[in-house]
């Protein structure tokens, strides 16, 4: 791995560009002066810096996979080296010695450390892709200190796990933050979950739609149904069920704020007859359902709560029905480290969630149920030009967003935040899926789409 370093000592004495230059960019001096109208970081005069500084330069040294470029005020850093199958360059400009502070503190240092303009980058998904790429090497560490670490931040989240009183403050965090802000990036379905791009220039709504069409489909819909649905975001499945299958809906939140639009929709449509909307906690819903649907909802249930989960997903199921479970999952030498901590998605954007893994899943459901596995469908690829539609939408919104009373940390915060996923999901570091289980009396044939 190559580490470069161009710094204000020993200019050089001709306009060439040295092989490091033209590897980064242009004149080592030309750069340097670009840099510096751009970045004010001060000196190190705190030793903590200093050793975080160090810290951080060491693990940055083993950068594959792309190129970082970091811009300090007196220096530019250079780690790794472009790939020409995978020609991913990023540039961070370090605006304060606290940068590196942040760094050691994870994706939750860095995130505050954005908010705050301790650094900038313009093209954050890049950085996000180079960061999953190189996360191997933190999980290593962080799997070899896990005896020690893992018991005490497993207790701290369990006493912070999601009771139903816990769960609602939690979900009001994100969700209730107001329909206008999430309307601004979401399509007319305003569907809040990976959209399916089933032809290269499909539009967001298209494409949210083309995701409920295959729903339903491995669902096998009809009007006979009545489909259970936990997680109701703010209505597009149970319209698009009941409005296209004709089958009845009854569908479940926990945030005031969707509720209440998610049963305007409803009204407005006219399809108060087929669709309930209730304000209830997965774990106090009763009755017995032909189909379940649950889109991206057992993020926010909390690794404690699991079994929990697929436990009342099956008792709410008829002898002979079906659930469609989509779901965002992490990798499964990734999950035990990264469930017990705190991240910048777990303590800023979705309080106390926690992604599961396939092996979670599928161990869960073989514990407590008698659910059985039909057809899993990798929709991952969907999610990253999904974030970018949204990312793009958001960033248009800028003028709106802050007449609406959305600061500019609030902005960079979200703008990271979908950055962060859509690089996630590039490099697989997450996933997105489709699980569909049925009940022992279940007899559908597996799904061809």
């Amino acid at each position: 791995m190559s580490t470069v370093e161009i710094t204000s000592k020993g200019p050089p004495t001709s306009d060439t560009p040295t092989p490091e230059a033209k590897a980064t960019g242009g004149n080592p001096a030309d750069r340097l002066a670009r840099a510096r109208a751009h970045a004010r970081v001060g000196p190190f005069e705190n030793p903590i810096d200093g050793l975080a500084r160090a810290i951080v330069l060491r693990v940055l040294a083993r950068m594959k996979g792309g190129e970082l470029e970091l811009i300090e005020d007196d220096c530019i850093l250079c780690f790794g080296a472009l790939e020409a199958e995978r020609p991913l360059r990023a540039v961070v400009r370090v605006r304060s010695p606290r940068f590196y502070r942040h760094m050691l503190r994870g994706s939750l240092g860095l995130a505050e450390g954005y908010m705050q303009g301790v650094w900038d980058c313009e093209d954050l998904v890049s950085l996000t892709r180079l960061a999953a790429l190189n996360v191997g090497f933190l999980d290593a560490l962080r799997r070899r200190l896990a005896p020690v670490l893992i018991p005490v931040q497993r207790w701290l989240r369990f006493l912070a796990r999601n009771t139903p009183v816990r769960s609602r403050k939690r979900i009001e965090a994100h969700y209730d933050l107001g329909n206008e802000l999430f309307s601004l990036f979401l399509d007319p379905t305003m569907m809040y979950s990976c959209a399916v791009f089933e032809e290269p220039g499909a539009t967001l709504e298209e494409a949210s739609v083309a995701k409920l069409e295959r729903v339903c489909a491995k669902l096998d819909l009809g009007p006979s149904d009545h489909v259970l649905e936990i997680g109701t975001g703010w209505g597009g499945f149970a319209m698009h069920a009941a409005g296209r299958y004709g089958c009845r809906v009854t569908t479940t939140t926990i945030s005031r704020e969707q509720h209440a639009y998610a049963t305007r929709r409803v009204r407005e449509e006219g399809l108060q007859d087929h669709v309930t909307v209730l304000l209830q906690d997965y774990r106090e819903l009763s009755g017995s359902y032909d189909k379940l649907v649950s889109i991206e909802m057992i993020e926010a249930v909390g690794w404690q709560y699991f079994p929990t989960f697929f436990r009342r997903c099956s008792e709410l199921l008829a002898p002979d029905g079906a659930m469609l479970l989509q779901a965002i999952t992490i990798e499964d030498r990734a999950y035990e480290v990264e469930k017990a901590g705190k991240s910048f998605i777990n303590t800023h954007i979705f309080p106390g969630g926690c992604l599961p893994s396939l092996e979670v899943i599928s161990r869960s459901v073989a514990r407590v149920t008698d659910l059985r596995q039909v057809h899993l469908e990798d929709i991952t690829a969907h999610y990253a030009t999904t974030l970018e539609r949204w990312r793009e939408r958001f960033l248009a919104a800028g003028e709106r967003l802050s007449a609406l009373g959305y600061d500019e940390r609030f902005r960079r915060l979200w703008e990271l935040y979908f950055s962060y996923c859509e690089g996630g999901f590039h490099e697989r570091r997450i996933q997105d899926i489709q699980l569909l289980l049925a009940k022992p009396g279940y007899r559908s044939e597996p799904p061809s789409l």
